[in-house]
């Protein structure tokens, strides 16, 4: 199922001087986003401080959804008082004795530029933040946010299918009566045919034998056009189907289930059919059904 939800913490650290006029104020934003798929499939995007976080985040996600290909995004944005990171003088001290090493080694190594001093000086910073009290609160709200986005997408599709359950049981309802009428009629065409060949054979008397040779083969033509059982399974599974839909819950798969039984039964209908009106009638029933197992497809 499709849904979207985000979400922002900021907060304010020390910085690595631990002094309390530099403070560096850090924000982390989350989103899942998640699309139609049969199955559960994820994908994190997480930057290099938050990777540790990913079995923790799986597994939460995996708790709570069942269906459809989720992207996770994070993101840490860092600002401070002074705009820049300051380099500690313990870092400072550690940066000028290896630059002196490896220039005894290399002399024509080139020298530490400003920027690369900012740039250590903020890969420290992020080494020691310790993102645990924020990351996991904040997927949790994230994640319910997407839950109830998903819910209200859930509501909008059962109402679209309880929809075409009603339309489906319409056209069954029209095709019940058409059957008798339907296999009657076959039965006579087909009886008045086998007079007809016995006529040009054996003159205008059909012999007894041959007349209950007839009625045996128009009466297994007539159960072989007989489309009642399965009209009778098709309304069992549209029960069945709006029972699962209004009780709710995990019920994707069983849907997939019965709309493959509901599918099998209207092609057999169209195939056993005999009368160009139960054919109309098995074609809108096989189309509303394939609607219906797209949509299907998206439930949880």
């Amino acid at each position: 199922m499709t849904g979207y939800a985000s979400a922002q913490h900021s907060t304010a650290r020390p910085t690595a001087d631990s002094e309390p006029r530099n403070q560096s104020s850090s924000q982390i934003g989350l989103e899942i986003r998640s699309v139609n798929s049969r199955f559960l499939d994820l994908t994190f995007k997480l930057p290099e401080d938050l990777r540790q976080f990913e079995p923790a985040l799986r597994e939460l996600l995996g708790s709570k959804l069942k269906r459809g290909k989720v992207e996770v995004r994070a993101s840490i944005e860092n600002t401070s008082s002074t705009q820049l990171p300051e380099a500690s003088p313990k870092l400072l001290q550690k940066l000028n004795i290896t630059q002196d090493f490896i220039r005894a080694w290399l002399p024509t190594a080139a020298p530490l530029a400003v920027a690369d001093v900012i740039r250590l000086a903020a890969a420290e910073q992020s080494t020691k933040t310790d993102w645990s009290p924020e990351v996991m609160p904040l997927a949790n709200k994230v994640l319910t946010d997407l839950v109830q986005a998903r819910q209200r997408e859930g509501a909008r599709l059962t109402t679209m299918l309880l929809g075409h359950l009603g339309q489906l049981r319409a056209l069954a309802k029209q095709a019940r009566p058409l059957v008798p009428q339907t296999v009657e009629q076959q039965r006579q065409r087909f009886l008045e045919r086998w007079r007809e060949a016995m006529a040009l054979t054996e003159g205008n008397t059909l012999p007894e034998t041959a007349h209950d040779r007839a009625l045996t083969e128009a009466t297994s033509f007539a159960i072989r056009i007989d489309v009642a059982e399965e009209l009778t399974r098709m309304e069992s599974h549209l029960d069945e189907l709006e029972r699962l839909l209004t009780k709710g819950g995990e019920i994707g798969k069983r849907l997939d289930f019965m709309i493959q039984e509901l599918h099998r039964e209207a092609n057999t209908m169209g195939s056993k059919s005999a009368a160009l009106e139960l054919t109309r009638i098995s074609v809108d029933l096989k189309v509303l059904i394939e609607q219906m197992r797209e949509q299907v497809q998206n439930i949880e």
